[in-house]
């Protein structure tokens, strides 16, 4: 008879975050909304589900490391290349592409997107005039859970694992 032996190295008390009773931050863009579900540590980088009205469109950007995102629901066009990405399918976006897209259809579309080091925007001379990044993301879930007296996760506050287990 087998038995299952504990990993001494795990924990046995590790936070989850239940992205259905996270809130939909709206971001500058409108029509544009997130949920941050971690920061990595060092701020490297981060996860989150964004959340795209149909018609919305996430300007020109570049991205300064990695960025894997999965579409959950819609679909979405990247403008420069006309093709449609739909629900189940993955995109990898080396550090250092370029790229633009819309929310296409009549539905919402929903992307988790794990990206590393910053996302920068970009004007029509390729001049940097914002980004954002796991700071800048961090910053933005805070402030709107302040301003809604939403209390949030403790690890997206900052917190670390040992201070947010019971």
């Amino acid at each position: 008879m087998r038995h299952a032996v504990a990993n001494p190295n795990t924990s046995p008390a590790v936070p989850r975050l239940d992205t259905g009773t996270q809130p939909w931050v709206p971001l500058s863009t409108p029509g544009l909304s997130m949920k941050l579900i971690a920061v990595l540590p060092g701020d490297a980088g981060y996860h989150l589900l964004l959340r795209l009205e149909p018609g919305t469109v996430i300007p020109r950007h570049r991205h300064t490391g990695e960025v894997h995102a999965f579409n959950l629901s819609g679909h979405r066009l990247l403008l420069d290349t006309g093709e449609r990405i739909g629900p189940g399918t993955y995109v990898h976006e080396p550090a250092g592409n370029v790229d633009s897209w819309q929310a296409v259809g009549d539905e919402p579309c929903v992307v988790h997107v794990v990206a590393h080091g910053r996302v920068e925007y970009l004007d029509e001379l390729g001049r940097v005039i914002r980004h954002t990044d796991a700071g800048t993301a961090r910053r933005t879930h805070l402030a709107w859970c302040a301003e809604h007296g939403v209390a949030p996760h403790p690890s997206l506050a900052g917190v670390s694992l040992a201070e947010a287990l019971p």
